[in-house]
């Protein structure tokens, strides 16, 4: 019989660790993720980008360091930082392909209780060398299509650059420049919920159907107004998609509500207020 508490499917969402920089957390607070990863146990780690500052091959081998200490399966893309100074040789040495999969099947009783026989994650380079502007380009839509397989899996893709503008962020300069095309593709494809970074701000859309899930910055203080260092735990069931921010202050925040009936939001992302932005300006 499977445990109540192991029936969810949960996701760590990791992003923008940018090991490197001058404003780089200390080792403290990456080594707190790793604890608090252990103790939510997760069906799998997305680290959806911008392991490093600009992707030196000593950045890259101190982000493969900590990356080896999650112990549960794991996805990891680059970012548009990764890409930098010919980094994305360094990436391909240490994580492999930047196109992969991750597919799992449940076992019964916890198919039965989620709906779904397993779950399917896509990652996917959204990456330009040296530009900060992200492309997904149309002949990688059919590999998309392929690796989308089993109808019955829960469909998750992982992409770096935000496929929808983040409020917030100032003027928008770096989202996906085939966005559009993209989202046409999930659409089609039934894709429950999509995982990105890039703008160091957690934020929640619902689009036609699918979840759109931004993480902020996991690593540095580079933080906009408002939003201080985050990561995000993700639990699915067979009603809803909850999403958790974590702080490094310890907080852990229900962040959005997703309905897997209506496939809408029905609690609306924390970040749409304002009491949420000032309540949040805490120094890093």
């Amino acid at each position: 019989m499977v445990a109540l508490s192991k029936i969810p499917l949960r996701i760590a969402q990791v992003s923008d660790v940018h090991f490197g920089g001058s404003l780089s957390l200390p080792a403290e607070a990456l080594d707190n993720i790793l604890e608090r990863l252990q103790q939510i146990d997760p069906d799998i780690a997305v680290i959806a980008g911008d392991l490093t500052t600009d992707g030196y091959e000593w950045e890259y081998d101190q982000a493969a360091e900590w990356v080896g200490k999650i112990e549960f399966p794991k996805i990891v893309i680059p970012g548009n930082h990764d890409s930098r100074n010919v980094g994305y040789v360094h990436f391909r040495r240490l994580f492999g392909d930047p196109y992969s999969r991750y597919q799992a099947t449940f076992e019964p009783e916890r198919a039965e209780r989620l709906r779904a026989t397993g779950f399917t994650v896509v990652g996917i380079d959204s990456s330009e060398p040296d530009v900060n502007e992200g492309r997904i380009g149309r002949d990688r839509y059919p590999w998309i299509r392929e690796q989308f397989d089993e109808p019955d899996h829960i469909k998750i893709l992982t992409v770096h650059h935000h496929l929808v503008g983040i409020p917030g962020t100032g003027r928008e300069r770096n989202i996906v420049l085939d966005a559009a095309d993209v989202l046409l593709t999930l659409t089609d494809l039934d894709i429950d919920l999509v995982l990105s970074g890039h703008k160091h701000v957690p934020f929640f859309w619902g689009v036609n159907g699918l979840l759109i899930c931004n993480s902020g910055t996991a690593g540095t203080r580079r933080v906009r107004a408002g939003s201080p260092p985050s990561w995000n735990e993700l639990h699915i069931d067979a009603a809803t998609i909850k999403v958790f921010t974590h702080y490094l202050d310890g907080r852990r925040e229900l962040s959005v509500i997703f309905s897997r009936k209506t496939r809408a939001l029905t609690r609306e992302a924390f970040y749409m207020t304002e009491d949420f932005r000032w309540s949040n300006q805490v120094a890093v």
